[in-house]
Order: C-alpha cells, then sequence, then structure tokens
C-alpha cells in the first residue's frame, strides 16, 4: 500500500508519517499546495499512491472571519480539485473535517451523530462543511473523518501550534490566562487519531465517521488539567465565550458520537486525560538535556 500524506508538515500528518513508515510517501504545501491544482495532478502523476490522506487545512478560525477567501480556497475549492482528480484515478480520499461544522443547535447537550444535519456559525466551519460536500460528491471511494480539539508533536515543518502548547507557553510567561467554561468539547492528540485512521484505511472504510478521545470536558477543566499534569500553578481566569469576544464563533457543545466507530468493531480512542498525560511525556522526552 502506498499512501501519499498531503499536508505532512504538520502535527497529524507527521504523526501519521512516524507511523506508516516506508508506506507513507510525505508532500508538503511546497509540492502539493491546495490552491494550485497543477501541482495536485503533478503529484499524484509521480507518486503514484492507492490512497491519499489530505491533512491539509486552513485552520485559522479566527482569522478566517476576516479572510473567507483564504479559508476556502484551501478548505473548499481545493479540496474540490483535490475530490475531482482521486475520483477520476479512482484512488481512496481520506479527508479530515471538524467538530465546528456543528454548532448552531445552541441547546445540544447530546453527542452529534454521522446522520445530524449540521450547522456552522463560522466561516470556518462553513468551508470546512463544504470541503466535506466536495469529497462525498466527486470521489466514490473516500472517508471523511470529523475530530475535535486535535494537538500533537510538531511535523517537519516545526510548526507547534496547539491549544496545549498555548496554555504551557503563557503559563511559563507569567501571564494571567482565561479560558472558556462554555465550551464543551474532546480534546483529541493526533497519535491517537493517526493509529485509528490507519486501521480504518486497512479496512477501507468509507463514508462519513466522527473519531475523536473518549469523554469530554470544557476548554476551561482542558486547561486545569494541562496544568496539573505539568505541575504548573498560573493564575488561570474562567471566562465565558461572550466576556472572551472571540471574532470567530465557535460550538458551545461539540461533543461527536462514537457509535459508528464501534459499529465498525473498533474500540473507541483513548480517554482525553489519558491522551494528555502521554503527550506531555513524549515532549518531555524530545527536549534536549
Amino acid at each position: 500500500m502506498r499512501v501519499l500524506i498531503l499536508g505532512a508538515t504538520g502535527q497529524l500528518g507527521g504523526a501519521l508519517l512516524r507511523r506508516l513508515g516506508a508506506s507513507a510517501v510525505p508532500a508538503g504545501r511546497d509540492r502539493a499546495d491546495l490552491t494550485q491544482p497543477d501541482s495536485l495532478r503533478r503529484v499524484l502523476d509521480e507518486e503514484q499512491p492507492d490512497v491519499v490522506i489530505n491533512c491539509a487545512a486552513y485552520n485559522l478560525v479566527d482569522r478566517a472571519e476576516s479572510e473567507p477567501h483564504a479559508a476556502f480556497a484551501v478548505n473548499a475549492v481545493g479540496v474540490r480539485e483535490l475530490a475531482l482528480e482521486c475520483g477520476r484515478r479512482g484512488l481512496y480520499l481520506v479527508h479530515f473535517s471538524t467538530d465546528y461544522v456543528f454548532g448552531l443547535d445552541e441547546g445540544r447537550r447530546h453527542p452529534y451523530t454521522e446522520a445530524d444535519l449540521p450547522g456552522p456559525l463560522s466561516v470556518y466551519g462553513v468551508s470546512k462543511l463544504a470541503g466535506e460536500n466536495f469529497v462525498q460528491a466527486h470521489c466514490p471511494r473516500h472517508l471523511v473523518i470529523r475530530t475535535c480539539g486535535l494537538y500533537g508533536l510538531p511535523g517537519v515543518g516545526g510548526k507547534a501550534g496547539n491549544f496545549v502548547e498555548a496554555m504551557l507557553r503563557l503559563a511559563q510567561a507569567g501571564q494571567t490566562i482565561r479560558v472558556k467554561t462554555d465550551e464543551i468539547c474532546s480534546p483529541t492528540y493526533t497519535v491517537d487519531l493517526a493509529e485509528a485512521t490507519i486501521a480504518l484505511v486497512e479496512r477501507r472504510v468509507t463514508g462519513l465517521l466522527h473519531v475523536t478521545s473518549s469523554g469530554q470536558c470544557s476548554r476551561y477543566e482542558f486547561a486545569e488539567e494541562i496544568f496539573r499534569q505539568a505541575g504548573l500553578r498560573p493564575n488561570l481566569v474562567a471566562v465565558t465565550s461572550a466576556e472572551y469576544g472571540s471574532p470567530a464563533r465557535r460550538p458551545f457543545y461539540a461533543i461527536l458520537s462514537q457509535d459508528r466507530l464501534r459499529s465498525l468493531g473498533l474500540p473507541p480512542l483513548p480517554e482525553w486525560r489519558d491522551a494528555l498525560s502521554r503527550y506531555l511525556h513524549e515532549r518531555q522526552a524530545l527536549r534536549p538535556v
């Protein structure tokens, strides 16, 4: 099995590369840019993969509100071009989406299933939903995986932006840290998502699937657990989304049901506290002595 990974320099792409080993072919933006269809056709011609896993995305949620064209160029139009090419070639395409395709139902308090109607609140969420639709419409052999709150070790591109790193950085700088109490999510470690993705690819599962860490917490509870496990005691302040004032609206409740994953005979991902512990140990092991 020859697997082409787009967005290979990122956190999820890096986790997939490390686990797939010699069967994986990395392609960063310098080689395969979703906004440049010719580059996609060229890398597919050169590598002749059996499977394409798309980890590339525009994921600057707040900035997307002021630059929607950039978000849609990558997450929607670029994904459409990729899906068309994979569909023409009969390739199996795995594409990642987000819990941010939900949120319009503000009273929701039970997990979203794959059959639930999306209702995004932000430009980012709308652009990702459009990408899902294009994959489903143009590539018959596809798997769209929705996940939530990804964090992981930097890829070869050196990118290390995620919620955990932001919390640790602010704590080490001695800053007061304001975190929302009214956003409920299932923060997911890229290592766990990568392992689940590989198992799904090996079985050639198709359609739409929710894959996140088990359990749920508020952003504030997640921050508390980060600092507890890291042995830090910063000035952590609980705020509401309204008080925080982000440019982009986010779902208050974004828990994704794992029922379809279980129905496929695959175990749910580990609980989010366990995942966080393993991440903190792994990042510590990589620090220079």
